[in-house]
C-alpha cells in the first residue's frame, strides 16, 4: 500500500481512504463532492461516518463500531486509526492514518504533508485511541 497526502486541512480522511482504495487523493475528493462530503467541513476528523461511506463506496468493508486500541500487536491487518486525539470546544477530533501489515513488515500511512516520509514506523510516538478494522482484497 502506497501513502497519499493530504491536499486540504481537513483532507486526512479522504488522503486516508485513497491509500486504502489505491487511487489519488483527486479521485476520492471528487467521490466525497459527489457524496455531498465537503472537504472544508471539519467533522471529516470528528465523525467517522464520512469515512464509512467513502470506503463503502469503494468497497471496503468496514467494522461497524469502533474499537479501543490496545496494542500495535493486535490490530488487523489494515485498519483507520484515530490518533493526535483531542477534545475541541465542538466535541472530539483526531488525525485519520492507515495501519498496515503485510508479511513481516508494519507501518503507518500518514497523510500529513509536512512529513518527511508518509510511511512512519516510530510506533512509540503514535498514540493512537481507537481503530477501525478494513477488509480489502489485499487482506481476505
Amino acid at each position: 500500500m502506497k501513502p497519499v497526502v493530504q491536499q486540504d486541512r481537513t483532507g486526512c480522511g479522504i488522503a486516508s481512504v485513497a491509500a486504502v482504495v489505491g487511487k489519488s487523493y483527486a479521485t476520492v475528493k471528487k467521490a466525497a463532492v459527489s457524496l455531498g462530503i465537503d472537504v472544508g467541513d471539519p467533522r471529516l476528523w470528528s465523525d467517522t461516518r464520512y469515512v464509512r461511506q467513502l470506503l463503502a463506496l469503494f468497497g471496503v468493508a468496514a467494522s461497524k463500531k469502533e474499537q479501543p486500541f490496545t496494542s500495535w500487536s493486535e490490530l488487523p491487518a489494515c485498519a483507520l486509526l484515530a490518533i493526535k486525539w483531542r477534545e475541541e470546544k465542538n466535541g472530539a477530533a483526531w488525525h485519520w492514518v492507515v495501519f498496515v501489515r503485510e508479511e513481516k513488515r508494519r507501518y503507518v500511512l500518514d497523510p500529513k504533508r509536512a512529513l518527511r516520509t508518509n510511511r512512519r514506523t516510530d510506533f512509540g510516538r503514535m498514540k493512537p485511541k481507537w481503530f477501525i478494522a478494513l477488509r480489502t482484497e489485499a487482506n481476505q
